[in-house]
């Protein structure tokens, strides 16, 4: 007697260790009364198992118990395709495939009775054939299943979710079942762009983005009567397949979409709001829907400077920038229709994208703003006010609209001093320090046109920016009337121009014609024009009296000034 491992029915499934002759292991095997099943492969999670009524996909190999292969899908390379359950199968399969999921692989043995039995199949299959099948499960699915959502990610905020006409853009990746990839929109580096639950998608996906967030993840499973259905896609897709898409939603409109405004932070302060027409500085953040960002003033440390309600930036933000305060901030939501358009600006906004604008308004005017002059204080004595000519000292602070310090008298501890109507300030300010008392204070907002325009001043200000100024009018000393450089204050000599000739030779020469109006000066006798280099004033003056250029004034060229044909400073 010898130990021996018999094959106890020649398919390798069950063995017995017994005590048997040499001659009972060649007795013949015991016959097989049901299907044997191992399962070689089994996956980490099975989501469905196969039931009666189901369609399934499969791949098998069919051989004897030899290991003689008499068939496999593998070599046709397509799937077996079939209901489970109702007799479109031999019966040990019918009965092998319930309880299997997607990707678990089985070796079943299926007896003759349970096979093709006694009769075979013609020339492939004898009678009384004991069956082997490797079977591989690709997809399950049942006419009666719908779409199926699972969603794996939802954002914190939802303000609004996908509805019927949207227009949507996603990425996603598109399996099989079983895993196989056959598409995804991220190895094209491209969403994909489409209009929802119209018709432009298959029916199951149509039905699956509908409810969704912008920022939302979820898979989408579809049965393949909501997907490709029998004939598949023609090449990546086999007929009768499951589809499975794994969806971020990226972006969500819809064409009647206008402009919306959010997260508005208005001053208490709003004397004043945007209209058609009015010069707009202002910062911006720019992101699309799912946060991408993809510009920003900031960046640049300069702000966006531009016309609104007149065609010069997108129509949403053209509509967005108006009725704003100086100091507001608020979030412009803009459809691509009023944006970018099914184009896009390249690789910066892509086509049919909703663009969110986070803005901060620094300041505005308009350009047939004039000089805004508020009196904040003003004495009870005002007999004396300030004109053109008049040489006036005044403290000033100056500031942007949106509260930016640019400079003060103060940090120099000591007065501005200018001649009015003489160009030594900005028009702007001219305006705001005529007529103004000795004491008196006021608030100036000068339009960048009536102050540094749209250079503004390197480092200090702005290109197109509105000017604030509180001015105070320290002193003034009055001018001299506008055309005059020189008055007498009392009578003039008639023989004026032998007084100044002092030695008498017929000519002045400068030194002699400074000389004596510096004197004139000096007792009082006369009046330079204030604010000026008095040496400046008299050269001119002496030049003016030169007709004929040679550096000297005889008696034939010099006249007073009531006596000139044509008005020029002089005496």
């Amino acid at each position: 007697m010898l130990l021996f491992h018999c094959l106890s029915n020649g398919f390798g499934m069950l063995y017995l260790s017994v005590l048997v002759t040499f001659a009972a292991c060649n007795a013949p095997p015991v016959p097989l009364d049901d299907i044997l099943i191992e399962k070689t492969s089994v996956p980490d999670k099975c989501v469905r198992a196969v039931k009666e009524g189901d369609y399934v996909r499969y791949h098998y190999i069919g051989t004897f118990p030899d290991g003689t292969k008499f068939d496999s899908s593998y070599d046709r390379g397509s799937s077996y395709n079939v209901f489970v359950g109702k007799k479109q199968l031999i019966e040990g399969m019918d009965k092998a495939l319930v309880g299997m999921c997607v990707n678990e692989r089985r070796l079943v043995k299926v007896p003759p009775h349970l096979a093709y039995g006694k009769k075979g199949y013609g020339t492939i299959i004898p009678p009384d054939s004991i069956l082997h099948f490797d079977v591989l499960l690709l997809d399950v699915w049942n006419p009666e299943d719908g779409v199926q959502i699972n969603t794996y990610h939802t954002p914190s905020v939802c303000d609004r979710k996908v509805e019927v006409s949207d227009y949507v853009r996603y990425h996603y990746n598109g399996t099989l079942l079983d895993g196989t990839l056959f598409d995804s929109s991220h190895t094209r580096l491209r969403t994909y762009d489409t209009y929802v639950g119209i018709g432009w998608l298959i029916a199951g996906m149509d039905q699956g983005l509908l409810g969704m967030c912008v920022g939302e993840r979820r898979i989408i499973t579809l049965p393949p009567s909501l997907g490709y259905g029998e004939n598949g896609d023609g090449s990546d897709i086999p007929g009768q397949a499951s589809l499975v898409f794994d969806v971020v939603l990226l972006d969500l409109h819809n064409p009647k979409d206008q402009i919306t405004v959010t997260n508005q932070q208005v001053p208490e302060s709003c004397t004043r709001k945007t209209i058609a027409g009015d010069f707009v500085r202002y910062h911006y953040n720019g992101s699309l829907l799912d946060g991408t960002f993809f510009d920003s003033s900031y960046s640049r440390n300069r702000t966006y400077d531009t016309y609104v309600g007149q065609g010069y930036v997108i129509a949403g933000m053209d509509e967005g920038l108006l009725g704003v305060c100086v100091g507001e901030r608020r979030t412009i939501t803009i459809p691509p229709h009023l944006a970018y358009g099914e184009e896009g600006t390249g690789s910066t906004i892509p086509g049919s994208a909703v663009l969110v604008f986070d803005v901060h308004i620094i300041d505005f005017h308009n350009p047939s703003d004039n000089t805004k002059v508020t009196v904040t204080f003003k004495p009870e004595e005002c007999d004396k006010q300030t004109k053109k000519g008049d040489f006036v000292k005044y403290h000033y602070n100056a500031s942007l609209m949106d509260g930016t310090h640019i400079d003060s008298t103060f940090d120099y501890g000591k007065t501005y001093n200018i001649v009015l109507g003489a160009n030594q300030v900005v028009p702007g300010m001219e305006d705001g320090l005529m007529e103004m008392c000795v004491g008196e204070k006021r608030h100036l907002v000068i339009p960048p046109h009536l102050g540094y325009g749209e250079r503004g001043v390197t480092g200090e200000v702005p290109g197109s920016a509105v000017l604030l100024f509180d001015i105070e009018l320290v002193d003034v000393e009055e001018g001299l009337p506008e055309g005059y450089m020189f008055i007498w204050n009392e009578d003039v000599s008639p023989d004026l121009f032998a007084v100044i000739d002092k030695d008498q030779n017929q000519a002045l020469e400068p030194s002699e014609f400074t000389d004596y109006i510096m004197q004139q000066v000096n007792e009082g006798k006369g009046r330079l024009a204030p604010g000026f280099d008095p040496y400046r004033i008299i050269d001119n003056m002496f030049t003016n009296q030169d007709r004929n250029g040679d550096g000297k004034i005889t008696e034939a060229e010099f006249k007073l000034k009531a006596d000139e044909a044509a008005a020029h400073d002089e005496l």
